[in-house]
C-alpha cells in the first residue's frame, strides 16, 4: 500500500482538478443526535461522489505505466463511471462502461455527457462487471477493476482532508460499496498514527461485507437489493476485507427506512443532497445514537446523486407520514 509522501503527492494530483471538499459541524444536526457531529462533503466533489479523485489517480498511474493504451471499460452503478469518464476525457481517451438494467438514469446520462459510452448488461452490478471484462478481453481495451490500490489512494485524499481538519475524531462511520472508501479511510487513519474507530456501514439487503466480517471469511450473497445503489455488492474483494478485518471496528448494516430517514434529515439539517449511500453513514449514526452522546464523530457523506423521481417519493411519503 501506499505511504504518506505517495498520498499527499496524490491530493496535489487531485487538486490540479478539484478543490478540497468541506468538512462541517451542522448545529441541527449535532443536536438532533447528541453529539459533535461533522459531515464529509464528498456531495460538492466535482461529479458529487467521492469517487472522482480515485479515477483521476488511477489514470495517471496507468498512463505513466501503459503510454499506449487504446482505450478503458469498466462496470459501474454511477459513481465510479462518472468519475472515470471525467479523468479519461481529461486524458483524451474513450471510455465505454457497464451498468446493470435499470441502472439510475440520471447517473447513466452523467456519464454520457461525459464523453462515455453506456451500455446496460446484467442484472445487477456483478453481471456488469463480469461482462466488462469480457469486453476488455474481446476487444483489447484495458479494464478498470473498481478495486484497485491507486483507486484507494486517490479516494483515500478525502480521508487526509477530514483526518487533518477536525483533530480527536473518536469515530468515524464509512459506506462501504466494494471497499475503496473504507479502505483509503483505514490507511490514513494509520499513516497519521491515530486511534480513530473506523465504522463500516451497509444495507441489511446488500451485507455480503458485514457476513463476511463477522465470519472471518470470504462471504457472497445471492442478492444485494437496496435504495442505496452504491453499496449492493455482493461480492466482496478478498484485499478489501482484509484491510476491513483489520482496520475497522466493526460493520453496521441499515435499514433502506433508516437510509430514507437519514436522507430526509440530511435535507432538513443541512440542506444538502444525499444519494442512498451517502447517507448510510448517518443511518448508521442516528441508529448508534446513544453510544456516540458527547463525543465528536464524523459520517462520510459519500455521494448526492439519487435521481430526481426517486427522491420526490421520498420526501411525498414523508410529507404523508406527516
Amino acid at each position: 500500500m501506499f505511504d504518506l509522501a505517495q498520498l499527499r503527492q496524490s491530493a496535489q494530483l487531485v487538486y490540479r482538478h478539484m478543490s478540497r471538499t468541506p468538512q462541517l459541524a451542522w448545529p441541527l444536526l449535532s443536536q438532533r443526535l447528541g453529539c459533535e457531529i461533522w459531515v464529509k462533503h464528498e456531495n460538492h466533489a466535482p461529479t458529487a461522489a467521492f469517487k472522482v479523485r480515485g479515477g483521476l489517480v488511477y489514470i495517471d498511474a496507468l498512463l505513466r505505466r501503459e503510454p499506449d493504451v487504446r482505450g478503458l471499460v469498466t462496470a459501474t452503478r454511477g459513481n465510479h463511471g462518472q468519475s472515470l469518464a471525467l479523468a479519461a476525457r481529461a486524458a483524451g481517451l474513450p471510455i465505454r462502461i457497464l451498468v446493470p438494467h435499470g441502472n439510475a438514469r440520471e447517473k447513466n446520462a452523467a456519464m454520457r455527457a461525459l464523453g462515455a459510452e453506456v451500455i446496460e448488461h446484467g442484472h445487477d452490478f456483478d453481471e456488469a462487471r463480469a461482462e466488462a471484462a469480457r469486453q476488455a478481453e474481446r476487444h483489447g481495451l484495458h479494464w478498470v477493476p473498481s478495486l484497485h490500490e491507486d483507486l484507494v489512494r486517490g479516494v483515500a485524499t478525502y480521508a487526509l482532508e477530514l483526518l487533518e481538519a477536525v483533530p480527536n475524531l473518536r469515530r468515524v462511520y464509512v459506506p462501504i460499496g466494494l471497499g475503496s472508501g473504507i479502505c483509503g479511510m483505514i490507511r490514513t487513519r494509520d499513516l497519521l498514527g491515530l486511534d480513530t474507530e473506523i465504522i463500516g456501514v451497509v444495507a441489511h439487503g446488500a451485507d455480503a461485507y458485514a457476513q463476511s466480517f463477522e465470519q472471518g471469511q470470504l462471504i457472497s450473497t445471492e442478492r444485494a437489493e437496496t435504495l442505496a445503489d452504491g453499496i449492493a455488492c455482493r461480492q466482496p474483494q478478498p484485499e478489501a476485507l482484509e484491510i476491513i478485518r483489520t482496520g475497522a471496528t466493526r460493520i453496521v448494516r441499515v435499514s433502506d427506512e433508516e437510509i430514507r430517514t437519514a436522507i430526509r434529515t440530511y435535507h432538513e439539517d443541512t440542506h444538502n443532497l444525499a444519494e442512498g449511500a451517502g447517507a448510510a453513514a448517518l443511518a448508521a449514526l442516528m441508529q448508534e445514537g446513544e453510544y456516540n452522546a458527547g463525543q465528536r464523530v464524523a459520517v462520510v457523506l459519500s455521494g448526492a446523486n439519487i435521481d430526481r423521481l426517486a427522491l420526490a417519493e421520498l420526501l411525498r411519503d414523508e410529507a404523508s407520514a406527516a
